[in-house]
């Protein structure tokens, strides 16, 4: 459901404002579930920056009524839908690795071949598609092929002796990134309210982070 959500979100809209919606909701759920379903308490100041991050997901997203007539309403939509399965995979990989003890090399290898069975379908019904992108971006296939995992599996390995509210916000630093990404290399519109934004959130996270 992530990866068809959010290659939903970046067929509708702009990389600059899906991915920080995507990954600052993230993060602020997870906080928030943290606390109602594992009992970890963290301090005023990562409240704090949940309520940051919360503020500046609307600024971000801009005026409701612009939208609409932008035709953007659908990508917010698959933004905060992403957002919302990152907190829900997170809760149930933080106790997986350590209520469960699943290694988190095991976990994150069963997953994936849980999204090869469940994706399988969909790439035989559009092969010559899939043939096209190999032919053109093969490089960047086996980078994401081999970044992708390694980096959740750091991740997984964090979240086996780290409550959530910490690790959930500090793997977001990647929302600068994409935010600069989309407004530099891509050339997508209104640069400076979105970057502005993705700091925002970034400062939020850096509080929720820092409890």
């Amino acid at each position: 459901m992530y990866f068809l959500l959010l290659q939903r979100g970046y067929n509708t809209g702009d990389l600059s404002l899906v991915y920080p919606l995507a990954r600052g909701t993230g993060p602020m759920l997870s906080t928030v579930s943290a606390i109602v379903f594992f009992g970890e308490r963290p301090t005023p100041i990562a409240l704090g920056g949940a309520i940051l991050i919360a503020i500046c997901v609307f600024v971000l997203s801009g005026d409701i009524r612009q939208l609409q007539k932008m035709g953007t309403g659908s990508t917010v939509i698959y933004g905060l839908l992403t957002g919302t399965i990152i907190a829900a995979y997170t809760l149930w990989d933080k106790r997986a690795v350590s209520t469960l003890l699943i290694p988190p090399l095991l976990l994150d290898y069963c997953s994936t071949l849980g999204r090869v069975a469940l994706l399988a379908p969909f790439a035989l019904r559009s092969w010559d598609k899939v043939r096209t992108e190999w032919s053109t971006h093969r490089l960047e296939a086996i980078g994401v092929a081999f970044l992708n995992p390694l980096s959740y599996i750091l991740v997984l390995t964090a979240l086996v002796f780290t409550p959530v509210s910490y690790i959930a916000p500090s793997r977001e630093i990647s929302v600068l990134i994409g935010a600069f990404m989309g407004t530099h290399l891509l050339r997508e519109s209104d640069a400076p309210r979105r970057l502005f934004a993705a700091a925002g959130m970034m400062l939020g996270m850096i509080a929720i982070a820092i409890d």
